[in-house]
């Protein structure tokens, strides 16, 4: 017998079996501990037992949705964080109970949007959210340059690099609230991270632009003021960025802009085979 209960009512350590079984046969392979699976998934993903579903089969763990609250982007909104299902038991209707369960919750504690992301190419999962009411709203791509070393400029004794930290670069917010940044590089993810460093860039009429970066390379946030762009300051950050930790490669992820694509590709960024899709359902009821 096939029953649903609260995240909050199993161990952790069940949790983590509906994890590994679901994704057992994943197109991208999520292999990770119980501790770092707990650490990254209620830790800067903002998922939260009270928030998150499991399917269990008698003891069995066969299924889990985890779920995290936010006001994001000024909406108070409910994001799935992961959603899996033991290959055996698919086809079911496991996975919209677990999605009756999660858009409960979401109702029940004000959320005016369901959101997630979806790996493109996973078919099956995009029919089911379309199915469920979920629409696509923006594509979220992947780029990643193999030689960081390579990324050179100076801009002279004009500007200055200083390392910042969270809450300054915090500031910021007023100025970028009509650009779109995907859940896991907004700040308050980027907050929760650790090995993450913030850097500025200062001119004459002060702070001009901005990065955050962790030390393996991984880029979360990139912002030039709009006055000072085209002038090398992007390229210089990464530069910086590169010279400091000696990363293999450089990543970094962001939803449509095509302007820093340009940016990216004329510096020698590949885009990588891996993209995604954000989807929301709005309102719901």
């Amino acid at each position: 017998m096939i029953t649903y209960k609260k995240c909050t009512e199993v161990d952790l350590d069940i949790i983590y079996k509906a994890f590994q079984v679901g994704f057992s046969d994943y197109m991208i392979k999520l292999d990770m501990s119980q501790e770092v699976f707990i650490k990254r998934f209620f830790g800067p993903e903002g998922n939260e037992l009270k928030h998150s579903f499991i399917a269990l089969d008698e003891e069995r763990p066969i299924g889990v949705i985890l779920g995290g609250i936010k006001v994001y982007e000024g909406v108070k909104t409910l994001r799935c964080g992961t959603l899996c299902i033991h290959p055996d038991y698919r086809g079911h209707g496991i996975s919209k109970s677990l999605f009756a369960l999660h858009k409960e919750t979401g109702v029940e504690n004000g959320c005016k949007q369901l959101f997630l992301e979806v790996i493109v190419g996973n078919d099956r999962a995009i029919q089911l959210y379309k199915g469920l009411g979920y629409e696509k709203i923006y594509d979220l791509s992947y780029f990643s340059h193999s030689e960081p070393s390579s990324i050179s400029t100076n801009l002279g004794t004009a500007y200055t690099i200083k390392e910042m930290d969270t809450e300054t670069i915090g500031l910021l917010q007023p100025y970028i609230e009509d650009i779109h940044i995907n859940w896991q590089n907004d700040f308050d993810y980027i907050k929760k991270l650790e090995g993450v460093n913030h850097y500025g860039v200062y001119g004459d009429t002060g702070l001009i632009g901005t990065m955050s970066a962790h030390t393996n390379g991984k880029i979360y946030f990139l912002w030039i003021h709009p006055a000072h762009r085209s002038k090398g300051i992007g390229k210089t950050l990464l530069s910086h960025v590169a010279n400091l930790s000696n990363p293999a490669e450089l990543n970094i992820s962001f939803p449509n802009n095509a302007s820093l694509e340009g940016f990216l590709k004329h510096l020698g960024f590949k885009r990588d085979k891996i993209s995604q899709y954000e989807m929301y359902l709005t309102p719901i009821k």
